[in-house]
């Protein structure tokens, strides 16, 4: 690790290890080198994430790792959909989220404009989803019931929330926007999730 660049911690799921396209067209990459064409220079992106967890799953991911105790310039945070997929509760979820942000506001040194959490994607959009017979309305609801708590809890504790979810109701079902798994996105869709945390995170700072 580069003592002379900015750090970064991003936690997540599937969606934030990038499933199915190039590390360096995950989210977390992505933002970084965005960032260093604005002469901000951070370090590769340390990724505590793998597909298919759950907030649980997360938080022991985060063990694991390790990294307890070491702090951030910048952390991000989107998990939640594994917990809708299998059917765990919105009130469960609410614990585990709400603990898992505390522990990114640590990571964040305290400084909460550095924490910056995105919204759940409705998977219900993709063609993954009509294959499986899911029934996309329920799928909907269920998420947006998530996202309300994530957005809730966000405000509780001062902390940036990026909605990605209408986004991708709108595209989330395109060809281009998928990788070969038909349910997980491509490079196009983690482009507008930097861009749009490269304009918040912007904002926040000095350049």
């Amino acid at each position: 690790m580069d003592s002379s660049k900015q750090t970064y911690l991003a936690l997540g799921d599937s969606y934030t290890i990038g499933e199915g396209v190039d590390s360096k067209d995950r989210y977390p990459s992505q933002l970084v080198t965005k960032l260093a064409s604005k002469n901000v220079e951070f370090d590769q992106p340390i990724i505590v994430a793998t597909t298919g967890w759950t907030t649980d799953e997360l938080q022991k991911g985060i063990e694991k790792a390790q990294i307890k105790g070491q702090t951030y310039d910048l952390v991000t945070l989107l998990i939640g959909v594994n917990n809708q997929y299998r059917g765990r509760s919105v009130d469960n979820f609410q614990l585990e989220f709400k603990a898992l942000l505390l522990d990114a506001i640590t990571f964040a040194r305290g400084n909460t404009s550095n924490v910056i959490v995105l919204s759940i994607p409705d998977w219900g959009v993709t063609p993954f989803a009509a294959h499986k017979g899911v029934d996309k309305e329920n799928v909907k609801k269920e998420i947006d019931a998530f996202n309300i708590v994530k957005k809730s809890i966000c405000l509780e504790f001062g902390i940036t929330f990026l909605d990605i979810t209408a986004h991708y109701r709108q595209f989330g079902h395109q060809s281009q926007a998928l990788v070969a798994d038909e349910l997980h996105p491509s490079y196009i869709i983690y482009d507008y999730w930097s861009d749009l945390i490269l304009k918040t995170y912007k904002k926040k700072q000095t350049f």
